[in-house]
């Protein structure tokens, strides 16, 4: 693959010299997944909360957050909120929108935090990224030291089940006029993207890599960390979750 470069980027952090430290700090990432529904997010905030029955100026941490958008609307709900993502770039773009309850930070999810939350939410598949399988646990460790004594945690990942019964190969999206080239598949336990596209007469290639965990692997894990397992959801609102056919595998933990 000698004639794919990777975009000129920051890596936010010396510790993590993985993909996801040069993918979701660059401009594209942000372009390709432009049209995430944000809307649904929304309710799905909502409803999260309201089961929650969070304090009024309750904690919040939204690990892993991106460029803030749903950090921003859970400090819009009243509550005060920080916003931690390894990305460098998108923290300076969160930052553009902070205020006395609302703050950012470059934080790597696999270290606690000296703060205590009474909310930890980790959305939309923001886990599994690691290139050594013991990161996993180690990040459900620093949520469970980063909550106060009734704090609850929130992690919200793919039904990877479905997701692999669902796979599309290969597809082609277009977006503010480049082309994506994506093809997905199953390898060694971990659900594999490889993003190939062109931007001003340079190539560029990518590949994401998430850990396929299954819910039996999270409850192995959430034992092993001293971790209580409330609930479990498959959808953003809540319905019950169903292993075969649940969009969502939500789980609420303390």
């Amino acid at each position: 693959m000698s004639d794919f470069k990777n975009p000129k980027s920051e890596i936010p952090n010396p510790k993590s010299e993985n993909w996801f430290a040069s993918w979701f700090d660059t401009p594209y990432y942000h372009i390709l997944y432009k049209e995430r529904n944000y809307r649904e997010a929304q309710i799905f905030m909502d409803n999260l909360t309201h089961y929650l029955n969070l304090p009024e100026k309750a904690k919040v941490l939204d690990l892993a957050c991106g460029k803030g958008r749903h950090s921003i609307y859970l400090n819009q709900l009243g509550f005060e909120v920080v916003g931690a993502d390894l990305s460098e770039n998108s923290i300076a773009e969160a930052n553009k929108n902070k205020n006395e309850s609302l703050h950012f930070q470059v934080h790597d999810m696999r270290d606690s935090f000296e703060d205590k939350f009474d909310a930890i939410f980790n959305l939309f598949t923001s886990f599994g990224y690691f290139e050594n399988d013991d990161d996993n646990l180690t990040t459900l460790k620093a949520m469970k030291d980063s909550l106060t004594e009734y704090g609850f945690a929130v992690i919200d990942f793919m039904n990877v089940s479905q997701v692999i019964t669902n796979l599309v190969p290969e597809e082609v999206k277009t977006v503010e006029n480049i082309e994506f080239h994506i093809k997905r598949y199953v390898n060694d336990g971990h659900i594999y993207k490889e993003i190939d596209f062109e931007d001003q007469g340079q190539k560029f290639h990518f590949t994401e890599k998430v850990k396929a965990l299954t819910l039996k692997d999270f409850e192995e894990m959430m034992e092993e960390a001293g971790i209580y397992l409330l609930d479990i959801f498959g959808d953003y609102k809540l319905k019950k979750f169903h292993k075969n056919d649940s969009e969502r595998l939500i789980m609420i933990f303390k």
